[in-house]
């Protein structure tokens, strides 16, 4: 593998230039204005990161996903050892989850004063996104920000070099075209306002003691700004994860049983979406109380190709909730292209996590097959960069 050396003792708003000496690859080096100084010595590799994005509102999933994900591709993931220990970002032994907050631009502090909220563009840094996303994807190295979230401050940068799979997580992964247009596959975790309500109470009144009042004014506050940069990023997805109230319980508002809908696009390169029985076909099946114990309001499940923002999606769907997970392969056995590596790797992986929420119902289901779908199309575009120059040879 050619790799390249860089230098690096300017300050972060240079574009740095090079030619490596054991390779004509030519690199740019992006970084960020700031006083300090640096000594970095950076190897640029010539292969290629897969980079993944997931976006979603804050305390909707989005790190039990992570979890769920890494732990498919081995290892588990953790902090950079011997860094800053309030980091956010995640290292595992093939992935490294880098938190998209690590690019706001102003502090808490700084967003209190110009009146902004973090959902907010103008308090988050895209042109450093887009260079540090497009140089980890390149094989480069970078020294990214970190947002501390115990302090609210902008702390120092912390070196992260380019993995087999970088995982960008936060509010705004498919705002800028740029950036969007770096993924190899994309995720948007949709939770409806009347669960994220649900959920939230359950957590700030239980957890924290928080009154009813100003749990529903932090919900209004953040509304706009969700609506208006946030919630638009579902309509790029090539998958939709999303969360609703369960329609087996008439009228139901706790929250508890979920109605959950994985949105699949269809014709996205190396991704072929899961199906229930008969691929194309419209199925809604109640699955045999024999074979899989659910107390009430029982399990359904429906499939059915659909349209969704102009493009042909497939979805299942899942409302209810499991009482035994080891039964969950007798779900597992009526569903294709699963993207396993043996029979009951879905049901493997939720039995191994099962004290993670949202393992007895659509939730974990779906993000765990997502991350099997996420590991057969890494697989996939790994293989066809290994046969490429081989067949340009041949023409």
């Amino acid at each position: 593998m050619a790799v390249s050396t860089i230098y690096s003792t300017q300050a972060l708003n240079s574009t740095h230039f090079f030619t490596s000496s054991s390779s004509s690859k030519q690199v740019f080096f992006y970084r960020r204005q700031t006083n300090r100084r640096f000594n970095t010595i950076i190897t640029c590799a010539t292969q290629q990161t897969v980079v993944i994005g997931l976006a979603a509102d804050s305390g909707c999933g989005k790190s039990t996903f992570m979890r769920r994900l890494t732990s498919v591709f081995g290892g588990a993931a953790e902090p950079p050892k011997g860094g800053n220990p309030d980091s956010n970002t995640l290292i595992s032994d093939m992935t490294t989850v880098i938190c998209l907050d690590d690019y706001h631009s102003l502090d808490r502090t700084g967003r209190k004063e110009k009146g902004v909220t973090a959902l907010d563009p103008r308090a988050n840094d895209f042109d450093l996104m887009y260079e540090q996303v497009k140089a980890l994807k390149s094989g480069i190295a970078v020294e990214k920000p970190i947002y501390n979230h115990v302090t609210g401050l902008l702390d120092a940068p912390e070196l992260i070099q380019p993995p087999k799979i970088l995982v960008i997580e936060g509010l705004h992964p498919m705002f800028d075209e740029r950036v969007r247009d770096l993924l190899d596959f994309s995720i948007y975790l949709d939770i409806s306002n009347e669960v994220k309500f649900a959920w939230k109470i359950q957590r700030d009144m239980a957890e924290r003691g928080h009154s009813l009042e100003s749990i529903k004014a932090s919900i209004e506050a953040r509304k706009p700004d969700f609506d208006a940069f946030i919630d638009p990023q579902k309509q790029y997805a090539d998958a939709v994860i999303e969360v609703l109230p369960t329609q087996l319980i008439p009228d139901d508002n706790e929250g508890k049983v979920l109605r959950v809908r994985l949105i699949m696009k269809e014709g996205v390169k190396y991704f072929s979406p899961v199906y229930l029985f008969d691929e194309g076909s419209t199925v809604s099946w109640i699955p045999c109380g024999r074979k899989l114990t659910c107390s009430y309001p029982g399990i359904k499940f429906n499939y059915a190709p659909d349209s969704y923002f102009d493009h042909e999606v497939s979805v299942v769907e899942m409302d209810g909730q499991f009482d035994r997970l080891d039964e969950l392969i007798y779900v597992e056995s009526h569903l294709s292209n699963l993207s396993t590596n043996f029979y009951g790797e879905v049901t493997q992986q939720m039995l191994k996590h099962a004290d993670f929420p949202g393992s007895n119902n659509g939730t974990g289901l779906f993000q765990t097959i997502v991350g099997l779908k996420i590991r057969d199309l890494y697989e996939q575009l790994i293989a066809n960069k290994e046969t490429a120059p081989a067949e340009a040879a041949k023409a």
